[in-house]
């Protein structure tokens, strides 16, 4: 598994990942994201933006259903990439009952207070935290 920063990977199959995953933002994808390659193709993605100071929000994470077993290892990268860029504090807004069992085992933390998460309108799914050590 690799994760490539998306303005690094050829157009062609970059193109060829979103034609199969119309959902996902492509100038958002391009700008700030990172694809994750498995066995040469292009399987999931992810954006890792820095909101505030030390404050990232992990958007846009998405991997194929036939890769989704490699999701708990991408998710232990992208924490991993979080700590090298320093964040201390790590958001996901979740919308699937099945990740959020998965960031419950890994120690994320649901968010009841507001004070990050009310900035941007997200009313469906959970919000959970991790803090990065």
């Amino acid at each position: 598994m690799n994760l490539i920063q998306a303005n690094k990977v050829s157009q062609e199959k970059l193109d060829y990942f979103l034609l199969s995953n119309p959902h996902m933002n492509k100038d958002s994808l391009l700008q700030k994201g990172y694809v994750v390659e498995i066995k040469g193709k292009i399987e999931g993605c992810f954006i890792l933006e820095e909101m505030e100071e030390g404050t990232y929000w992990l958007k846009q994470l998405y991997i194929t259903q036939s890769e989704a077993a490699v999701l708990p290892v991408l998710l232990e990268s992208i924490l991993t990439m979080a700590k090298q860029q320093h964040a201390k504090r790590v958001y996901v807004h979740s919308h699937q009952p099945v990740v959020d069992i998965l960031l419950e085992a890994l120690q994320f933390h649901p968010q009841k207070e507001r004070a990050f998460v009310d900035k941007f309108d997200q009313k469906d799914g959970n919000w959970w935290l991790y803090h990065v050590s």
